[in-house]
């Protein structure tokens, strides 16, 4: 992984645990149509996938395989999110409403 923006307060000490600590940076960064596939397969087995993974969405990040997943299938997971956040703030509403 790149080397990332430290801000104060987050806690990053789950990357010293990571799989790809001391791997070649470009191979989690791999050109348009090459295979993710031994990207992937490091993060395959790793420990802090899940966080690796929650701080790419977190924090946008648009390129690369972070916590085993690639750009698209982030894309995917952040707009299953927004559609949660939506519907449950309809139902708030909703129940808001029904109380009123």
């Amino acid at each position: 992984m790149r080397n990332l923006t430290i801000e104060e307060g987050t806690d990053f000490s789950w990357k010293q645990d990571a799989n790809c600590l001391g791997i070649n940076p470009d191979l989690f960064y791999p050109e348009r149509g090459v295979s993710s596939a031994q990207a992937k397969s490091v993060c395959r087995g790793c420990t802090v996938k899940e966080q690796c993974l929650e701080y790419a969405l977190q924090n946008g990040e648009k390129f690369g395989i972070w916590g085993g997943m690639s750009e698209r299938e982030r894309r995917v997971i952040r707009r299953e999110r927004r559609l949660q956040r939506h519907q449950n703030v309809v139902t708030l509403r909703s129940s808001r409403q029904a109380v009123s």
